[in-house]
């Protein structure tokens, strides 16, 4: 669980962890009240983002009053206090971000101009660009720690940019920042195979997640996970090349979990399978001649 977020109490609706970090925690949430029982009140501790995956229920908050279908964005602020009923329908399903207040601020300095930003509107109608995002959360928490650590904090810009119509801020790059994503890149190649994390990245360059993951983005054209899956590639392309083996044994050898996602990764960057990219280029049986 993270550390910078209260334990969440064991009431209804009924909670089901699916990953965490040390400033934001994912869970889906279901609820199965419906018109005869009362709303069920209690208070965000932290930024809350959570997507309505089914049902349809109110919620009633510091910022007014909303009605939330299957596809809306609820939005919370921290510290404040909000009650959802089920006045015409019975039960949901919402898959939910709590974000870290210091975190959460990081993020709005830089794309809505002020730390002290707050949501002024109780949720975002249908969307399937955030919807998306927030569902890929939860897929992404079988996957790599770096994807989902860095998954958060774009979330987080992308809808601020729709709540706020902020324009995109271009990252200003120090010569200290130019080093630091250096030896990020460094890092990356000499243990691409590692399970890595966004919180190791950062404190081996010595600056917060955020800042971090904004000024790689900037130098290296691409956030650190892209990077990541781009060295591996690289790497089991070679290996296929040159050395014998099974196909599954080099992928999961240079860091990929499973061949689904690999084979479909590969086919992306290559252009093939990998079992016709080895015959194309393999120098195993030319050294058998």
């Amino acid at each position: 669980m993270s550390d910078r977020l209260p334990a969440l109490p064991a009431e209804l609706p009924q909670r089901r962890p699916i990953s965490n970090g040390r400033d934001w925690r994912l869970a889906e949430y279901l609820c199965d009240a419906g018109p005869d029982d009362r709303p069920f009140e209690e208070r965000h501790e932290g930024v809350l983002v959570a997507a309505v995956v089914s049902g349809t229920f109110s919620y009633h908050g510091d910022t007014g009053r909303g009605v939330l279908v299957p596809g809306s964005l609820m939005l919370g602020n921290h510290g404040t206090c909000y009650a959802c009923g089920h006045e015409h329908s019975r039960g949901d399903r919402c898959i939910a971000l709590h974000i870290a207040p210091d975190f959460f601020e990081e993020v709005t300095a830089s794309i809505a101009g002020s730390s002290r930003y707050r949501f002024t509107m109780t949720h975002l109608p249908p969307s399937h660009q955030i919807l998306a995002q927030t569902v890929r959360l939860e897929a992404l928490a079988r996957e790599d720690r770096l994807a989902t650590d860095q998954a958060v904090p774009l979330l987080i810009e992308s809808l601020l940019r729709m709540v706020c119509a902020a324009p995109v801020r271009a990252q200003r790059v120090s010569p200290a920042d130019h080093r630091r994503v250096a030896r990020a890149i460094a890092l990356l190649e000499d243990n691409y195979a590692a399970e890595v994390d966004l919180e190791s990245l950062a404190g081996e360059a010595a600056t917060s997640k955020y800042h971090f993951l904004r000024v790689f983005r900037r130098v290296a054209g691409m956030t650190p996970y892209q990077y990541l899956l781009q060295v591996r590639l690289r790497r089991v392309a070679a290996a296929l090349a040159t050395r014998p083996g099974r196909i599954v044994d080099l992928a999961l050898e240079s860091g990929f979990r499973d061949l689904s996602g690999f084979n479909h990764r590969f086919r992306s960057g290559f252009g093939v399978t990998p079992r016709v990219w080895r015959s194309r280029h393999s120098r195993l049986k030319d050294a058998s001649r």
